[in-house]
């Protein structure tokens, strides 16, 4: 097994309790070999709230391209999609770190949207 399998594997086994719900809605993170991606789902209709990723042009604007992807784009996204969430009048989310460990560029992205004013 490879590295992505095994996240894979655990970002299953992390599925059968991180549901989002219309009251709680989950906060799903992805990062791709260089990009960084987020969307807000509630689970229960299957519908996207609110999505943030850095292949938008804001983010190649400010960003190198070999940059899209470090701690310092996480924290930026991590603003940004703080703000997108409060926008939509939501305070309480679930975070779904999509298997990939809470350290790194997870964190800084976590903060972020912590320090937005959203609880989880």
């Amino acid at each position: 097994m490879n590295t992505n399998n095994m996240r894979v594997v655990r970002h299953i086994r992390l599925r059968k309790r991180v549901i989002g719900t219309p009251d709680r809605p989950r906060l799903a993170f992805f990062k791709s070999l260089r990009y960084i991606y987020a969307q807000l789902i509630d689970d229960s209709k299957g519908i996207t709230l609110v999505s943030a990723s850095s292949i938008e042009p804001t983010f190649r604007n400010d960003f190198k391209e070999g940059s899209l992807k470090n701690k310092v784009a996480a924290k930026k996204l991590g603003e940004v999609c703080g703000k997108r969430i409060q926008e939509k009048g939501i305070t309480s989310i679930v975070f779904d770190r999509g298997g990939f460990q809470y350290h790194g560029v997870v964190k800084e992205f976590a903060d972020a949207v912590r320090k937005e004013g959203i609880q989880f």
